[in-house]
C-alpha cells in the first residue's frame, strides 16, 4: 500500500507518457504495462539495440543519455513537438557500489549527472508544458533514498538528493495542476547489479583500498557471485502497479512504498534513533 492515500482512480485517463530507462527492469515493465492499458508510451534507452528491441515490440522508443545536456534538450524538444504530453516517469538511474572512501570525485560526478542532474534537466524542460495543461511527474526513488547502507554510498547520495528535490518541487507545484509523486521500491528483480559492474570496474581501485579484504569477503561476492533471489524481492510489476496508481488516481499520494523493506525503512527512519538506525542499516 502507499504512504498517504489516493482518492479514487480516473479510469478514463490514458494519455501520452514519457518513461526513461526502459532497457530492462522497472522501466521496461512500466512501458509494457502502460501501453497495454491504452497509454501512448514514449520510452527511452541509451543503447541502439535496446531502442530497436522496444520498437520491435511496438513501443515508441527514443535515445536519451541523461549525462549529456544536448541529448536531454533534443529529447524534450522532440517529445513536445510530437504532441501534448500528460506524464513523465523518471526511472533511469544506475548504481556504483564501493566504499565511500574509495569513490573518486569523477565517479561521484558521473552518477549524479545521470541519476540527478539529467533527471532534473529533463523535468524542468517539461514543466512549462505541464503548467499549461496539467500533468504528472513520477520520480522513481528507492528504499536507499530513505536509509543508507554500506557499500552503496554514491547511489544512496543520488536518491537522498532526488527525494529532497522532489519534496520541494511537490510543494512548489501545489495548485498548478502539476502533481509530483515519489515511488520508493525496495528489492526488485532487475539488472541493476549487472549494470553496476562496469561502473565499479571503471572507478573503484579496490585492490589498493584498506578495505580490500572486506571487498573480497562481501561486495565482490555480491557483484560477481549472486546468491539468488532476495527473500523480499518482488517483480518489476509491483512498481508498475504503483506507477499506474500515481498516474490515474484522482488525488495521488505524495509517495508510494513498494516492498516490505521499504515500509520497514520508512517506519524506522521516523521512529528509531540514529544509532539504532545505523545498527539496522549495517545488517541490511
Amino acid at each position: 500500500m502507499s504512504r498517504g492515500s489516493s482518492c479514487g482512480r480516473r479510469t478514463d485517463l490514458a494519455g501520452r507518457v514519457l518513461i526513461t530507462g526502459c532497457s530492462s527492469g522497472i522501466g521496461l515493465d512500466a512501458a509494457r504495462r502502460l501501453r497495454d492499458e491504452g497509454w501512448q508510451v514514449i520510452a527511452t534507452c541509451r543503447k541502439a539495440q535496446d531502442i530497436a528491441a522496444r520498437q520491435a515490440e511496438g513501443i515508441d522508443c527514443l535515445h536519451l543519455e541523461l549525462a549529456d545536456p544536448d541529448s536531454v534538450a533534443a529529447l524534450a524538444a522532440q517529445v513536445l513537438a510530437d504532441g501534448p504530453l500528460d506524464a513523465l516517469v523518471n526511472n533511469a538511474a544506475f548504481a556504483l557500489p564501493g566504499a565511500v572512501e574509495d569513490i573518486p570525485r569523477g565517479a561521484l560526478r558521473s552518477i549524479f549527472e545521470a541519476n540527478l542532474f539529467g533527471t532534473h534537466d529533463l523535468t524542468t524542460r517539461l514543466i512549462p508544458h505541464f503548467r499549461k495543461r496539467g500533468g504528472r511527474i513520477v520520480n522513481i526513488s528507492s528504499v536507499l533514498g530513505l536509509v543508507g547502507i554500506p557499500w552503496r554510498g554514491p547511489y544512496v547520495a543520488t536518491k537522498f538528493a532526488l527525494e529532497g528535490l522532489t519534496d520541494v518541487l511537490r510543494l512548489e507545484m501545489q495548485g498548478t495542476g502539476v502533481h509530483v509523486i515519489l515511488i520508493e521500491p525496495g528489492p526488485i528483480a532487475s539488472r541493476i547489479r549487472e549494470n553496476a559492474i562496469p561502473h565499479f570496474e571503471r572507478w573503484v581501485n579496490w585492490q589498493a583500498s584498506p578495505r580490500a579484504d572486506e571487498y573480497r569477503a562481501s561486495l565482490l561476492k555480491r557483484l560477481y557471485e549472486p546468491s539468488g533471489k532476495d527473500r523480499f524481492e518482488l517483480p518489476p510489476g509491483a512498481v508498475s502497479d504503483r506507477i499506474v496508481t500515481a498516474l490515474t488516481a484522482t488525488r495521488p499520494a505524495p509517495r508510494y512504498y513498494v516492498t516490505t523493506p521499504t515500509r520497514i525503512a520508512g517506519i524506522a527512519r521516523r521512529l528509531m534513533s540514529t544509532r539504532a538506525l545505523d545498527w539496522f542499516a549495517r545488517r541490511s
